[in-house]
């Protein structure tokens, strides 16, 4: 059994065994790895997913068996608080139900066997289920429970990682017991406060309540903005039949500050009478150097920006990516490296791949005389231990196995492949160009900018995307003539132009993660979590792919704010997480970062008042002055199960009947595409207690309402839409919205993803309460594929 030591270890590489020679760990090809019950002296291999299980089962000889946990085997209970404060915050692990059968299943192939390898995800996650595992196995120290680590899925990383066992790195584990820890304090401590002061069934997250917090704060500054009007003044110019436009620089030596109608107009009126006659010309090479491959932010972030996929998305197809997928022939084969890192760094190996690729398919200029070396940002200390994603084999090239791939899979190797090979590969080259023109002896100074690009580089093969906000690039800008000073060009008009300053734009996908990771919240691996959980607890939506707190996700943040103005600040929250690297470090001992956490924590739970937050964030500042309408007595704040109410003194003694709700927010109504059936009126999209419907304008004259539809043609009448329905007794199902006319309905909840195998857009999701497993079946042909979820909720609360 590993050692659970409180005392923090010495900073030290770990010491596998005398290396053995990796080829000799594998036999031919044509011995199979199997998942019965393994013979005597041979070996279990423990992963976490069935794919990654059939893929290493390629490269292994006779005698070993893979075996497959699918996520996690044990955690803390769901229904109690599972950490003994007062025992220097020891864990009660309990088996989870569902996986009860998969951990009988590995003791007793474990009996059978002379090794055990534990090979889960090399981070902390996979650290911790591999400690859970071989507590389970009863180790006794005798070397035959050992660590490998693949941090690719190829049948060199294979050999290598077998032929080179490790022991349990502890660090590790106790840093992810730390965020589990801490995070399940937040959680069942906080959380009931939500629930007293707003309603039951909400959460308080120690690291998605900042990232909410981040979002409020963005809509907060856009509420307060108050635009200021300002004008430009631009003059569209000709020279030998090519455009080109300057803008009005400095006005009497300064910056212009034209901020009305008037003064432009009076520029103009002056402008056009002069000769536009060029004054200097300043030509100058820059280079863009080629990008680092990607770390987990960075994908997340491109995949954002270039194939409008969240983070979940893009962690589910690069799960799938690294765990394997089928290659015809060649069976299943894992086509990148490990997806969770922060690092740049690349083997020496991938880069020769990488540049002998460049050598063979594109001109000498592409590559450089030495191999780029990138360096990493803030934050990767940790997690330098992987490589950078990149693909395991540069030879699998994106187009040769795209019949292989589902749509998202492939879009997204497409873009790690490249960006990758693109790394290694040589500037790009502009050449930028700034031209002024001094008119009326300095009063006015136009200036004009422009670039061409004198070499393409590496975007040769890669291109980066930029969002609105983000800073002009030199690709970005027009190209203009070839100028020289003393040229007159033509003036063709000059240009007032209106504006308003703008407020600072709301978060994307890909700048969110990106504020996340610049202020050092959270982790890469953990991002995809965060912002699911703010969309499925609708403390957050994204509108136009811009995210906007909700009503609801603005109170919470209210009364969060008011409870434990320490716990869910920035910089608090960030500290932890360098408190949680400095565990894996093994600088510091991770009680001591939940006993640094608990205490002003504790203090402020204990200083809650509820009456005063619901009072404060309800705005009931008149309640003490009002009577009760019924009996005169007067009236008070009670918390009930579904969350506070105001009631009469004499409610409890039954005395007086009358309650009434405390107001909420009215989500307003909006508009929407859909004609009522009843009396063709338009119909808008209401919120109700169990999500939003569509109900008629006329109301009450029509009363008709019917769900939203999901965006999925029924697969039955393919005429009608799928809308989430609810029966008799409240359980959800989905169905036809031409119900009775059509009576298709499925109690799993359909996705519009297309079928791989008929194109059809519809699939339902079921997941297997035993093993844990999320499949999707076709509505229509009935082609089913595994989904493999790589994120766990961090955050978790009672229920």
């Amino acid at each position: 059994m590993p050692d659970n030591e409180e005392e923090v270890k010495p900073k030290k590489k770990r010491a596998p065994r005398k290396k053995k020679d990796a080829e000799a760990v594998l036999s031919t090809a044509d011995d199979e790895a199997t998942d019965a019950a393994p013979v005597k002296g041979g070996a279990l291999v423990i992963v976490e997913s069935p794919t990654k299980a059939k893929t290493i089962s390629k490269y292994l000889g006779k005698g070993y068996t893979v075996k497959a946990t699918v996520g996690h085997l044990r955690d803390l209970p769901k229904r109690e608080l599972g950490v003994d404060v007062d025992n220097n915050f020891a864990p009660k692990y309990v088996t989870i139900k569902e996986k009860a059968k998969t951990l009988a299943e590995i003791k007793k192939a474990a009996k059978y066997a002379d090794r055990v390898l534990l090979a889960t995800d090399p981070d902390r996650e996979g650290e911790a289920i591999a400690w859970h595992v071989a507590s389970q196995l009863n180790g006794n120290g005798d070397g035959k429970i050992r660590r490998v680590l693949f941090h690719e899925i190829t049948k060199d990383a294979v050999a290598e990682a077998l032929a080179n066992p490790l022991d349990i790195d502890q660090r590790k584990v106790d840093a992810q017991q730390a965020r589990r820890v801490l995070d399940r304090l937040v959680g069942y401590k906080a959380s009931p406060v939500l629930w007293k002061s707003i309603k039951t069934g909400l959460s308080a997250g120690r690291v998605q309540t900042v990232a909410l917090r981040l979002i409020i704060e963005r809509e907060e500054e856009i509420r307060k903005f108050v635009p200021q009007e300002y004008w430009t003044v631009a003059a569209d110019l000709e020279k030998d039949g090519q455009a080109f436009q300057a803008r009005l620089q400095k006005l009497a030596g300064k910056k212009p500050e034209i901020k009305n109608e008037a003064d432009a107009r009076a520029i103009v009126a002056e402008v056009e009478k002069l000769p536009f006659v060029v004054s200097s010309v300043e030509r100058g090479e820059r280079r863009r150097k080629a990008p680092a491959p990607f770390t987990t932010s960075t994908m997340q972030q491109e995949a954002a920006k270039q194939l409008g996929f969240s983070a979940g998305r893009t962690m589910r197809a690069a799960q799938k990516l690294y765990e394997g997928i089928e290659l015809g022939e060649q069976g299943s084969v894992g086509l990148i490296t490990y997806m969770r890192t922060d690092s740049v760094r690349v083997s020496d190996a991938a880069i020769k791949q990488a540049r002998e690729y460049i050598n063979a398919q594109f001109d000498k200029r592409y590559l450089p005389e030495e191999p780029n070396v990138h360096k990493g940002g803030r934050g990767s200390k940790v997690q330098d231990a992987h490589e950078a994603i990149r693909p395991t084999e540069v030879g699998y090239k994106p187009e040769d196995i795209k019949k292989y791939l589902e749509r998202d899979l492939f879009k997204l190797y497409q873009l790690i492949w490249r960006r990758f090979l693109a790394s290694q590969m040589t500037p790009a080259v502009f050449e930028a160009t700034k031209v002024d023109f001094e008119l009326a002896e300095g009063k006015f100074l136009f200036r004009a900018t422009g670039s061409r690009q004198l070499f393409d580089g590496y975007h040769a093969l890669y291109s980066e995307v930029h969002e609105a906000e983000d800073a002009k690039t030199l690709d970005s800008l027009a190209e203009i003539p070839l100028l020289k000073e003393g040229d007159r060009v033509t003036l063709k008009q000059v240009i007032p132009s209106q504006h308003f300053t703008e407020p600072p734009p709301r978060f994307s996908e890909a700048s969110l993660v990106k504020e996340l990771e610049r202020l050092g919240i959270g982790r890469p691996s953990t991002y995809a979590a965060i912002i699911s959980t703010l969309r499925t607890r609708w403390y957050a939506t994204a509108k136009d792919r811009r995210f906007q707190p909700t009503p609801q996700g603005e109170i919470v943040w209210k009364v969060l704010k008011r409870s434990f103005p320490e716990v869910f600040e920035v910089g608090f929250t960030a500290q932890m997480e360098n408190e949680l690297d400095k565990v894996e470090e093994g600088d510091i001992a991770w009680q001591a970062v939940l006993g640094e956490f608990w205490k002003p924590f504790n203090l402020a739970l204990e200083a809650v008042d509820v009456n005063k937050i619901i009072h404060e964030v309800h705005d009931l500042s008149g309640l003490d002055t009002e009577k009760c309408p019924k009996c005169g007595s007067p009236l008070e704040v009670k918390s009930g199960r579904f969350g506070p109410y105001i009631a009469c003194i004499r409610y409890a003694s039954k005395e007086c009947d009358y309650s009434r709700s405390i107001k909420k927010d009215k989500v307003p109504d909006r508009p929407s595409d859909e004609i009522c059936k009843e009396c063709g009126a338009p119909m808008v999209i209401k919120t109700g207690r169990f999500g939003e419907f569509l109900a008629c304008t006329t109301y009450p004259k029509c009363k008709f309402t019917q769900p939203v539809p999901m965006g999925i043609k029924c697969p039955k009448c393919g005429v009608g839409e799928l809308a989430e329905r609810r029966t008799r007794k409240g359980r959800t199902f989905y169905g036809c919205l031409r119900y009775p006319e059509c009576d298709f309905s499925t109690w799993n909840k359909p996705v519009a993803v297309p079928c791989p195998n008929c194109s059809f857009v519809g699939m339902e999701e079921i997941k297997s309460k035993t093993t844990g497993e999320t499949t999707r079946k076709c509505l229509k042909c009935g082609h089913t594929m595994v989904v493999e979820d790589p994120t766990q909720e961090p955050e978790e609360v009672a229920s």
